[in-house]
């Protein structure tokens, strides 16, 4: 079910409807958890069984873990855990990519094998409950955390259906808790989390697949050589979609849950004025960044042994993070670029002794546009489909690509560079403040003759009502 969608705007109505009433709240509880699990089916009914698998394999190996005192039992149920989890994710989500490679494999080697016909489905946000429960193993496990009391509130950490699809992937510490005892918004809250859900939509429906998406899409469609600013504008039309896809998904889902009384953590925080590498993980897709840290990079050691070891680490970490996006080597690669600007970037601060560089606003904004620029490369090879459609785009991009076409009008080109400016200029002014710091200091009704055009956008652009991009993640 899609949040751009007049079905969900019913469900939601409902699901609303039964919270207000004066039930008991272990019954409202079991209602979220029905419509949860409504929410997710409606999209393939079947695939309810995985989250169910994943539920119940951790809520029983938590318990278990928690119990026991012998290093190699626990190890060995954590273990139980994470094969299970991964095993899951990676035969639905890179069975086939596995199959492939080791094609490519036996074909160096001589060999001549077919792999067998793969027409495995991917289950909608598989990757993101499969992190979010093995975060709740892995806490138990490292002690960081108790299982919880109550399977009710354990299975509606897994499905809570605002957040379900493509996160913020939630850890149990933060949510879980809130299960505890009754919740309902008050009028703040639901006004809050109704202005979050218009901006939420705004960012999606008419700023990514209105305004955005037709020039991403004729750029990285275009099977031939392009004009070098066609290729720039098409690369910087899918970087600013993806943002507002993304962060509009990420904003829809914390004011929805706003509205029912729960609190979601942030899940980004005006990426594009980041100032360096480190600082733009500290502000996109925050609740993956902080994951793969915890769970990954930490556990291998960090940068507590050595400046090869951390090096290795931060490469590594952002190697799977890349994979974690998509069974390709596309995805492997800008994992990979990042993990180089991480590295370089570390590097730098500790041969310069943490020198400060961007002592005043110009400079700070240079780096900004430097860090901009050098995420922009990356995006090539997170939306070209192969590696020969990412050499063309770099190619176009950098002006060599021989004999270009363009696939542009003036129109779309203007569209984008408006959008793509506005959208810098926004980040920059709320790199270092809050929009709840900057809604209480704005009149009233600037607010809410902003939350009117936005909702009159988003109403009267309304179209097929387009999936999120990580709703393939």
């Amino acid at each position: 079910m899609l949040f751009n969608s007049l079905t969900f705007v019913v469900f939601f109505a409902l699901v609303l409807a039964l919270h207000a009433l004066p039930l008991r709240w272990k019954v409202k509880k079991t209602n979220l958890l029905i419509a949860s699990y409504i929410f997710y089916g409606a999209w393939n009914p079947p695939f309810v069984v995985l989250v169910w698998i994943s539920t119940v394999l951790d809520w029983y190996v938590a318990k278990w873990i928690f119990a026991e005192e012998r290093p190699a039992r626990r190890r060995g149920l954590l273990l139980v855990s994470v094969a299970g989890n991964l095993g899951i994710l990676g035969y639905f989500k890179y069975g086939e990519f596995l199959l492939q490679n080791w094609q490519a494999a036996m074909a160096l080697a001589g060999i001549a094998w077919a792999p067998p016909e793969w027409s495995i489905v991917l289950p909608v946000g598989i990757s993101f409950y499969t992190f979010q429960t093995m975060a709740y193993s892995l806490d138990v496990y490292l002690r960081r955390e108790r299982p919880a009391a109550s399977f009710l509130d354990f299975a509606l950490f897994v499905t809570f259906f605002p957040q379900l699809v493509a996160g913020p992937i939630v850890r149990p510490a933060d949510l879980i808790p809130q299960f505890a005892a009754p919740r309902r918004a008050t009028a703040r809250q639901l006004i809050w989390g109704l202005a979050l859900v218009t901006l939420g939509m705004f960012e999606k429906v008419v700023v990514a697949d209105t305004l955005l998406a037709p020039s991403a899409d004729a750029v990285f469609g275009a099977m031939k050589a392009l004009h070098p600013l066609d290729a720039w504008i098409g690369v910087l039309a899918f970087s600013g979609q993806i943002f507002s896809d993304f962060a509009g998904y990420s904003t829809t889902a914390i004011g929805v849950a706003m509205c029912l009384g729960f609190s979601l953590t942030d899940n980004f925080r005006f990426p594009y004025a980041a100032i360096g590498f480190s600082d733009f993980w500290r502000r996109w897709h925050i609740s993956l960044s902080t994951w793969l840290r915890d769970y990954l990079y930490v556990p291998l050691g960090g940068n507590r042994k050595g400046r090869g070891r951390t090096y290795f680490n931060l490469m590594a970490t952002m190697l799977l993070g890349g994979l974690w996006h998509g069974a390709s080597w596309t995805f492997v690669v800008w994992g990979g670029l990042h993990g180089l600007y991480l590295t370089v970037e570390r590097y730098l601060t500790e041969t310069f002794g943490g020198r400060k560089v961007a002592t005043t606003r110009w400079s700070r904004i240079a780096l900004a546009l430097l860090t901009y620029f050098l995420v922009n490369l990356t995006w090539v090879f997170f939306r070209a489909p192969d590696f020969p459609s990412a050499w063309r785009m770099i190619q176009s991009m950098s002006g060599f690509a021989g004999e270009a076409k363009k696939v542009l009008y003036w129109n779309g080109i203007a569209e984008v560079a408006v959008v793509t400016v506005v959208m810098l200029i926004v980040h920059w002014r709320m790199r270092d403040t809050t929009l709840e710091a900057v809604v209480e200091r704005t009149p009233g009704w600037i607010v809410g003759a902003v939350w009117a055009a936005m909702a009159f956008a988003v109403i009267t652009t309304q179209g097929s009502g387009n999936a999120f991009i990580y709703f393939q993640f």
